[in-house]
């Protein structure tokens, strides 16, 4: 309130005039999406779900960010340039905090309390402690690590130099190295198997939690994301624009979907097989119907180069690798 106005009815006056302006202007903000509530259900207006995917908020964060992952509280950012990751309370998008890590960390996974990350240049994993980004040790694996995944018990890490995947305890120590394909990516905990893209073969294939191979089944051009569905694994296709789908209790393969370009990181949040489409500069949904088919949507559109993508329950995150942002949709 100004503080040359003194009166008492003036300060009623101003009041009211504000109250209106306030009103005024929040409704002309609105119009452009009441246009687009039309033939909506109430509860669809209710919760502002009147497009396949809300309005995107975007993070700053450090340079190339590359996988992200979900602690059941925060969100986790790897910053591949800056050797950083950033953790962002997903309510209000604030950083908590940016803590330091090995040489050009890439995966990264949640064990349940800690936070591991698998640092390229290092050919190491870094343990960080969730609740407040101590670092609690840094560990050799092999030679360029890319992928972490959890199952439980155990942290598996690829090595894509290497041709390899690590298998540590959670205090550090190293199990095992366990022989995969050419440039092993991605890897997937799936209740009971690991799933390995191996991106150079065209291949995905499947471990015993022992590290013995189980099987090897061909995807499209250059597999490197995998997620699971309690019934399918994805695999995104980068050169191909594809998803191809599983069937997870075998390795059988069920369908080729097309997505947008350059298809990297891919998260399920529940309903939905959220994809970024890192040459789209976007996202594409995949919404499975029950019945071994699926319908794809998009592109939504989000930050520059988008390379990994998680879910926190009630938002889609996504890292722009060349715009050094996270966006929540």
């Amino acid at each position: 309130m100004s503080r040359g106005i003194s009166s008492t009815c003036r300060k009623k006056g101003w009041r009211t005039y504000k109250a209106i302006a306030v009103f005024v202007f929040g409704l002309l903000a609105l119009l452009p999406f009441l246009a687009h509530a039309q033939n909506q259900t109430p509860g669809q207006v209710a919760i502002l779900h009147w497009y396949g995917a809300n309005a995107v908020t975007t993070v700053g964060v450090g340079s190339t960010p590359y996988f992200v992952a979900f602690d059941g509280a925060n969100i986790w950012v790897t910053n591949y340039s800056s050797n950083t990751v950033t953790k962002i309370r997903p309510n209000d998008c604030t950083v908590l905090g940016t803590y330091n890590v090995g040489q050009w960390p890439a995966g990264i996974a949640f064990d349940g309390a800690n936070i591991w990350v698998a640092n390229n240049g290092g050919s190491n994993v870094t343990k960080l402690r969730a609740s407040d980004g101590t670092v609690l040790g840094t560990f050799p694996v092999q030679t360029s690590p890319m992928g972490v995944a959890f199952d439980g018990n155990y942290i598996w890490v690829t090595n894509a130099g290497s041709n390899t995947v690590s298998k540590l305890a959670t205090n550090g120590s190293l199990i095992g190295n366990y022989p995969v394909g050419n440039a092993p990516i991605g890897i997937l905990f799936d209740g009971q198997y690991v799933w390995v893209t191996n991106s150079s073969d065209n291949t995905v294939m499947r471990l015993t939690t022992s590290g013995a191979q189980i099987n090897t089944a061909s995807t499209g051009s250059h597999p490197v994301g995998l997620a699971f569905d309690g019934t399918y694994v994805y695999v995104t296709n980068e050169f191909g624009g594809t998803v191809t789908v599983f069937l997870d209790r075998n390795c059988y393969y069920i369908a080729t979907l097309a997505v947008g370009t350059e298809p990297i990181g891919i998260a399920f949040d529940g309903l939905h097989l959220w994809v970024a489409d890192g040459g789209s500069n976007a996202v594409s949904k995949i919404t499975p119907d029950g019945s071994e088919a699926w319908s794809t949507s998009g592109p939504y559109p989000v930050g520059s180069f988008p390379v990994g993508v998680a879910s926190d329950g009630a938002s889609i995150w996504v890292t722009n690798a060349y715009s050094n942002t996270v966006s929540k949709l």
